[in-house]
């Protein structure tokens, strides 16, 4: 159990709104509410020396980080230090991804999740699924040797694991899968993602229809936009229920390309951001393998030999700072595209994404030029700069 406390000092953002000259009341791991800085109160103080207090961050695309990929070390181990590593930047919720691989790593994978939950890994929101029902012709860094369509025993096994796990995401080509089996997919409770895909807008309409429900790294891996064909990239942004992961690293999508996708999004569902962090996120290798093949850090940016982006090389933190900056949005609406919109895109958002009464208190105290100088999860803190 964990003591009561009420962080003071930092200008608070409870994912709606801001909160001046009050103090954050935590208790037991989850946030009591919030009262003027002043009030008499039990809880014991624990002062913040300005700048913001904000939701945690919740990152739905979590290759890898701290110098190991999920592909290579598809354990429970594996998993916390991927967790471990991105506390650092604010991240306190995630699901570790495992790319396109073979069968038996993906058990693996599935494995070491359903234990992580069941040890209370720190962080730990599920698993992303990533392929390997793709598209080659949108396959990306993906190796397409290991790309092959879903079979009734690759279904099996995700309604099984979905059972077993706090939360799962599937990322899928809406042409490869069918909708009966997207429909299935989701009448378990799994989140189902159209990416690496190369359908057509009414191809992504059915999927949707079927019970898809994301787009994964919107503008990367898909059909674009054309002026007879909206493509996979237009239906994320016209049909209003399906939620959209973007990569806000300054590489993967221009700035100007955001800016036009903000404006045109149709809600309820929003843009979101995630990393695709690989593992040399945290670390200071230059260079680590996937599927044998071997990926290049330089200059921000992780490349295959051929110049094909694989992942990136971002934290979360980062990517709100590119919005802010470089995008010019509100910072609150940054802060939201990195932890309220995934929960909700996530369904979670009952608990997770806001520091409302009844949320996990998983959050970071953010400097005002916006690094972070701590992070919480579910009460207890586990960094400090």
């Amino acid at each position: 159990m964990t003591s009561r406390f009420a962080l003071t000092g930092a200008r608070i953002f409870d994912g709606a709104d801001w909160h001046d000259h009050a103090a954050l009341v935590v208790g037991d791991g989850a946030v009591e509410g919030m009262m003027a800085a002043d009030s008499p109160s039990d809880a014991r103080r624990v002062p913040l020396d300005g700048g913001m207090l904000v939701p945690g961050f919740i990152d739905l695309q979590v290759n890898g980080g701290g110098g190991l990929l999920l592909n290579e070390v598809p354990t429970v181990e594996g998993i916390r230090t991927i967790c471990e590593t991105f506390v650092q930047f604010g991240t306190t919720g995630l699901l570790p991804t495992l790319i396109t691989d073979t069968p038996e790593v993906t058990t693996c994978a599935i494995q070491a999740g359903i234990e992580a939950a069941g040890r209370e890994v720190p962080g730990f929101l599920g698993l992303h699924l990533e392929g390997p029902h793709l598209a080659i012709a949108r396959k990306g860094a993906h190796d397409p040797e290991l790309i092959r369509p879903m079979e009734d025993a690759d279904l099996r096994r995700l309604v099984e694991a979905r059972a077993a796990l706090p939360n799962l995401l599937t990322t899928v080509a809406a042409e490869t899968v069918r909708p009966e089996q997207i429909a299935a997919l989701a009448r378990a409770g799994i989140i189902v993602s159209i990416g690496h895909s190369d359908a057509t807008y009414a191809a992504t309409r059915a999927a949707v229809e079927a019970g898809a429900s994301m787009v994964t790294h919107l503008f990367n891996a898909q059909s674009q936009i054309g002026n007879r064909e909206p493509g996979v990239v237009g239906a994320a942004l016209d049909i209003g229920t399906l939620w959209a992961g973007l990569i806000a690293d300054g590489i993967h999508v221009d700035a100007a390309t955001i800016g036009i996708a903000l404006r045109a999004k149709r809600g309820p569902a929003k843009i979101f951001l995630v990393t695709d962090a690989m593992s040399l996120t945290g670390s200071v290798e230059q260079s680590f393998t996937l599927n044998g093949r071997l990926i290049h850090r330089a200059n921000g940016a992780l490349r295959l030999a051929d110049g094909t982006l694989a992942g990136a090389d971002l934290t979360m933190i980062d990517a709100v700072a590119h919005m802010h900056r470089a995008i010019g949005l509100p910072i609150d609406e940054a802060l939201r595209m990195a932890a309220l919109y995934p929960a909700q895109a996530m369904g979670i958002a009952d608990r997770h994404g806001h520091l409302k009464r009844g949320a996990v208190a998983s959050m970071a105290h953010l400097s005002d030029d916006l690094k972070v100088r701590a992070t919480w999860i579910a009460g207890r803190e586990v960094f400090s700069a």
